[in-house]
Order: structure tokens, then sequence, then C-alpha cells
């Protein structure tokens, strides 16, 4: 699949299955990627990590699981499918902050203090389902990742939009910084 397919299906993906509920919480899979986005680009992040923070849930979009995967206890692994998925488009500026956003959960859990309680029920469940909390050695291991800082940001994107009927730009706004970071056909 070629970097204009890939943008191609994103498109498609969004149109169709943007409006499926987010497991759980009060907004739609699309309203809490352009929530995140728009807050990345609120604070002036590059076009990557913008790229990122729309795009960092995608593999929801692409397993099988159906929408009640949590309920069933499975962890789907959404970052790894959603990175492996768009590497194919983009470059580790935009797939490793999506890789890492879960790990990012599971850092900030142990190296913030108040972190999970502030997070969603779903959220909560889920961080379990990936590991929970960070050992030291993982957790020292994570602030050497090259992306560490992106991947921070993506989560705390990813955190706080879920925000019901927050005004946001549409997708088509989002769309440039998708094409800003795209490979070459």
């Amino acid at each position: 699949m070629k970097p204009s397919e890939v943008l191609a299906k994103l498109d498609v993906l969004f149109a169709e299955r943007g409006g499926g509920e987010y497991h759980g919480e009060a907004v739609s899979q699309l309203e809490h990627a352009l929530q995140g986005a728009w807050m990345a680009e609120k604070d002036g992040h590059p076009a990557a990590v913008i790229a990122a923070a729309l795009l960092h849930d995608v593999g929801h979009f692409l397993h099988g699981h159906g929408e009640d995967y949590l309920d069933k206890n499975i962890n789907d692994r959404h970052e790894d499918l959603g990175a492996r998925f768009l590497s194919r488009a983009f470059g580790p500026e935009v797939t490793e902050p999506i890789r890492l956003h879960v790990p990012a959960k599971r850092y900030l859990a142990t190296a913030r203090p108040g972190y999970r309680e502030l997070l969603s029920p779903a959220s909560t469940k889920s961080l379990e389902l990936q590991g929970g909390p960070m050992t030291p050695d993982e957790l020292r291991a994570f602030e050497r990742e090259p992306h560490f800082a992106s991947a921070a940001a993506v989560r705390e994107y990813d955190d706080r939009a879920k925000v019901p009927g927050l005004p946001t730009p549409p997708y088509a706004h989002f769309r440039q910084y998708l094409e800003a970071v795209l490979r070459a056909d």
C-alpha cells in the first residue's frame, strides 16, 4: 500500500467508523481524535505530533475485537497495530509516539503522583490489561526512548480528549498535517 493509499484509507476509516463509540467514553472515536489533534495544534506542536495525536487510536479501527473488547478483558494492542499500518505512509516521528502512547500511560501512572486517579474508568481498566504501572527498570528504559517526549505529549492529549460537545475544527482541517508528514509515493 502506497502512502497516498494509506491516507485515502484513513479518510474512509474516519468517515465510516469515526462516529463509533469510544470504549465507554462520552465522545466518539472521531471526536476523541479531533480533540487530541486540536490540543496539540493549540500547544504549538509540529505537524508530526499533531498527526500522531489525531491518529494515535487508529488501531481501534483496524482490530477485529469489536467495541466491547474491554468488557471481554482483551488488550487489543491497538498501539502496535496502528503504528505498523501507519508506517507504510509515515516516519517514526509519527508512528513512534503512537506505538509508545500506551507505554506512556504506564509511565505516567508510575512517575506522576495522582495520575491514575485522573484516568477515566475505561483507561483505568485498559491500564491494567496493558501491564499496569511500570517497574523502575521499565521507567528508566522508557525515558531513553528517542520519541519519549512526543509519546508523553500524545498520551496527555489522549487522556484529556474526552470532552462531550467540545467544538474542534473538522477532520479536513487536520488532514493538512497528515499531508505535511506523508512519505512520498
